[in-house]
C-alpha cells in the first residue's frame, strides 16, 4: 500500500476522512456506548425545552391552556436534538459513499479542478470492510433514532390538533 503513488491529497482521501469524522465532536457521538449517546441527546433535548417553553408562551393560545403549552414545548424542542442527528446521518453517509466508490473524487486546489482517481483493488477492499462493518451499523442506528423521533412529533401533533378540536 505505501508503493502506491496517489495524487489524492491526505484530506481528501477517504480513509483519512473516516478518522477525521470518527474524531470530531459531534459526529463521534454514535461511536460511543449507547447509554453515553442517549445521555447527550437528552441533554440536547432537555438544555433546548426551557428556550422552547419561552417562545411558546409567546402565544396568546398557548399562554391560556398551560397542558398545550406544555406538550408543545416538550414536542418542538424534539427538533434541535433532530437536526444533530440528520447532521451525523449527513456525514457519515458522506463518508459510507465515499469508502464504498471505486472511484476517488478529488479537487487539486479548489471547486474548478475536480479529478478522479480509481483506487487500487487493496484500498477498495479495506475501504468497503469498513463501510459495511463500521459505517453501515451507524447508518441503520441513526436512521432508526430519526424515524422514531418524527413519528413522536408527527404522533404528538395529531394528538394535539385532536385536542383541540
Amino acid at each position: 500500500m505505501n508503493n502506491i503513488i496517489c495524487p489524492v491529497p491526505q484530506d481528501q482521501r477517504p480513509l483519512n476522512e473516516f478518522n477525521s469524522i470518527r474524531n470530531s465532536w459531534i459526529n463521534s457521538w454514535p461511536l460511543q456506548e449507547k447509554k453515553v449517546f442517549y445521555r447527550k441527546l437528552f441533554l440536547c433535548w432537555f438544555f433546548i425545552t426551557p428556550i422552547s417553553l419561552v417562545i411558546s408562551y409567546g402565544s396568546d393560545y398557548l399562554k391560556n391552556n398551560i397542558f398545550e403549552l406544555t406538550i408543545v414545548s416538550i414536542i418542538s424542542s424534539l427538533l434541535f436534538p433532530l437536526l444533530l442527528l440528520s447532521r451525523q446521518w449527513l456525514s457519515w453517509l458522506y463518508i459510507y459513499k465515499r469508502l464504498n466508490s471505486e472511484n476517488i473524487e478529488y479537487e487539486e486546489s479548489g471547486w474548478y479542478d475536480g479529478q478522479v482517481w480509481e483506487k487500487p483493488i487493496d484500498w477498495r477492499a479495506k475501504d468497503l470492510l469498513i463501510a459495511q462493518h463500521q459505517i453501515k451499523p451507524i447508518l441503520n442506528h441513526l436512521e432508526k433514532i430519526i424515524i422514531t423521533s418524527i413519528l413522536i412529533i408527527l404522533a404528538s401533533l395529531i394528538f394535539i390538533l385532536i385536542e383541540t378540536n
